[in-house]
C-alpha cells in the first residue's frame, strides 16, 4: 500500500512538472531531465513511469481530459431548469476559471495545438468540440435556437473562441477571463438565441 501511494504521488508530481514545462516551453524544447528534477525524482523513476516523452505527454493530455470532463459533469449534475445555451455559458466560465489556475488543463490544450507534439498523444480539443456541438444540438431540439442557426457554425465559433482565448492567454492572462467570455456571448446570443432574455452571460449561476 505504501509503495502504491508513493508511486501515485511520483506519477502525479511528474505529470504536474511536465505540464508546467510543456505549457511554458512547448513540447520539443521541454527536457525530461529538467522535468524529473522539477518533480524531485530521479531520471530512473521518470522512465519507470513514462518510458518516453510521448508517453509523458499522453499522460498530461489524459489528465487534462479528465479534468475537462469533470468541469462538464459537475455542471450537468446540477439541478436546473436552464437549457443548453445556459449550460454552454456556465461550463465555458467554469473552464475559463480553471484554465487560470490549473497548469495540467492548460498544458492539455497547449499540447493539442503544439505542432511539435505527436498527434497520437490525445485530443482535449476534440472532446471539447464534440461536447459543445452535442449540447447545441440539444438546445436546437428544445427550440432554444433561431430557426436559421447552423449548429456546425456556432460550434466552430465557440471552439475557436475557447482555443483563441487560451492561446492568447499564454502571453496576456487578461484574455482568459470571465469578462472576455461574457463579451463574446453578448455578441453571439442575439444572432442565435430565440429568446435571450433569461440567459445570464456572466456565469454567475
Amino acid at each position: 500500500m505504501v509503495k502504491q501511494e508513493r508511486a501515485v504521488r511520483t506519477r502525479s508530481a511528474l505529470i504536474g512538472a511536465a505540464a508546467d514545462d510543456f505549457s511554458r516551453m512547448g513540447y520539443a524544447p521541454a527536457s525530461l531531465l529538467a522535468i524529473s528534477r522539477r518533480a524531485g525524482v530521479t531520471s530512473g523513476a521518470l522512465h519507470f513511469h513514462f518510458p518516453t516523452k510521448d508517453a509523458l505527454a499522453s499522460a498530461v493530455v489524459a489528465a487534462a481530459c479528465h479534468r475537462l470532463r469533470g468541469i462538464v459533469e459537475r455542471r450537468e449534475r446540477r439541478p436546473s431548469r436552464a437549457g443548453g445555451l445556459q449550460l454552454l455559458i456556465d461550463v465555458g466560465h467554469d473552464l475559463v476559471e480553471q484554465l487560470q489556475d490549473d497548469v495540467v488543463l492548460r498544458a492539455g490544450f497547449d499540447l493539442d495545438g503544439d505542432p511539435g507534439c505527436p498527434e497520437d498523444v490525445g485530443d482535449v480539443r476534440r472532446y471539447w468540440h464534440q461536447w459543445v456541438r452535442s449540447t447545441l444540438e440539444g438546445a436546437q431540439r428544445a427550440g432554444e435556437l433561431r430557426p436559421d442557426t447552423s449548429v456546425e457554425h456556432v460550434a466552430g465559433a465557440l471552439f475557436v473562441c475557447t482555443a483563441g482565448m487560451q492561446l492568447l492567454g499564454r502571453r496576456d492572462v487578461r484574455w482568459v477571463s470571465h469578462s472576455t467570455l461574457s463579451r463574446f456571448w453578448n455578441l453571439l446570443l442575439p444572432r442565435i438565441a430565440r429568446d435571450e432574455a433569461g440567459l445570464d452571460v456572466t456565469g454567475a449561476r
